[in-house]
């Protein structure tokens, strides 16, 4: 069943009715775009449960009156500000990640366009930075579109219903993310799970705390080198307290996790027992001749959002 793009008025109580966003607005929104904006406002300023329940864990288990508990409890009192105001987690509202399962007859084109359309407005309501620039020229539209952004993956399902889930992947996070090609001689890293793990502990150790950590890590084994990356990110849109079907897999995330936290870079690297919040791993089939491990790390402003729509464009239900 295809979704209808419905030109019907829906009420804007959702993205909070005062004279500015009136006067940004103009005119009433659709049911898709009013549902779109409501998912980039959410994504943008609250954490998910889940995100939310391992960080108050991790402030919980650092020492008092210790540089770690004092980054921690920041971290605290920002995610509950930018949730009290609907303002941005962070000033990095990040690269715009969107990721919609459809069943047949979607109109790809039109939809695409629908969503270019929302971030322009979630843009002009402050909900998105003026994040996107030219890679040639440096020069900054203001409203975050542009080759590549945002980033849209489209899926096909069997079922009738469209979800969207969508990840504001900020740079610095970005930047630590890391690519690994097995063997990798520096560590005695062969091509089984054990180099893997060895390689995996050492993007962690590189990064420093870097990325505004503590973090979660998103890992893909095999595929080619795009493709290794593209599913890197898509382990992020996983709960971080779901557990691997692959028994193997769902050992090594855990194994990750605890030897990474008694590495001692701590929040924002300065020491302390959260250095990861969560690992999430899967694998690609791959070549004979490649075996590459692809690294992506998530910052601790976790943000991703996903909603599933009624057939009038509305939503019907939040994802996480």
């Amino acid at each position: 069943m295809a979704l209808k793009i419905k030109t019907k008025k829906s009420a804007s109580r959702k993205i909070g009715v005062n004279k500015t966003v009136k006067k940004v607005l103009k005119k009433p929104l659709n049911n898709l775009q009013a549902s779109l904006i409501e998912l980039i406002k959410n994504t943008s300023a609250v954490l998910p449960d889940d995100v939310q329940k391992v960080i108050l864990e991790a402030l919980a288990r650092e020492e008092k009156n210790t540089t770690a508990e004092y980054a921690m409890n920041i971290i605290k009192a920002n995610i509950e500000l930018a949730k009290k105001k609907s303002q941005p987690l962070c000033q990095d509202t990040g690269t715009v990640l969107f990721y919609i399962a459809h069943p047949i007859g979607l109109d790809q084109i039109k939809f695409t366009k629908e969503i270019q359309k929302a971030v322009v407005t979630a843009t002009k309501l402050g909900y998105l930075r003026q994040n996107s620039v030219d890679s040639l020229t440096g020069e900054n539209s203001g409203m975050n579109i542009g080759p590549g952004h945002p980033t849209i993956h489209f899926h096909q399902h069997n079922k009738k219903s469209i979800e969207i889930k969508l990840m504001l992947k900020g740079g610095g996070c970005e930047n630590v993310g890391a690519q690994y090609s097995l063997p990798y001689t520096p560590l005695d890293a062969g091509r089984d799970l054990d180099g893997v793990r060895k390689v995996i502990l050492d993007a962690v150790h590189k990064a420093q705390g870097k990325g505004c950590g503590p973090g979660v890590l998103g890992v893909c084994i095999g595929g080619d080198r795009g493709a290794g990356f593209i599913e890197s990110k898509e382990q992020l849109l996983r709960r971080v307290d779901d557990k691997n079907t692959h028994k193997d897999l769902a050992a090594l995330e855990t194994e990750i996790v605890a030897t990474a936290n008694k590495l001692g870079i701590g929040p924002m690297g300065f020491g302390g027992k959260t250095t990861l919040l969560g690992c999430k791993i899967s694998a690609l089939n791959r070549l004979p001749a490649s075996f590459f491990v692809s690294i992506s790390y998530m910052c601790w402003a976790y943000r991703r959002q996903g909603i599933q729509l009624g057939a009038k464009g509305e939503i019907k239900k939040w994802l996480y």
